[in-house]
């Protein structure tokens, strides 16, 4: 029987991917905001395909804020934006 792919909503192109093709935010009960890399941090998540258009998106509309309802620091705006550009340049 062939493995179930989970499926999540990309907050910028509301597309529907695998989880593991999407960067994982989290906030944490305690309120901070982080990326989670293993995908089993606690807390509400938010996820973000790993392409600069969509993470563009998210930012101008504030969708991470609204999703978290709470500002978003820019040192994790910065994160996850350097973190889509390292993934763009292992694609290549």
């Amino acid at each position: 029987m062939p493995r179930r792919i989970s499926l999540r909503m990309c907050l910028g192109c509301r597309i529907m991917k695998p989880k593991d093709e999407l960067i994982r935010v989290v906030r944490s009960p305690s309120d901070v905001v982080s990326l989670d890399f293993s995908g089993k941090m606690p807390g509400r998540g938010a996820y973000i395909c790993r392409d600069n258009d969509c993470f563009n998106r998210v930012i101008k509309s504030n969708a991470l804020s609204r999703t978290f309802k709470m500002q978003i620091p820019e040192d994790i705006k910065n994160e996850i934006s350097d973190k889509i550009n390292q993934s763009i340049i292992d694609q290549k």
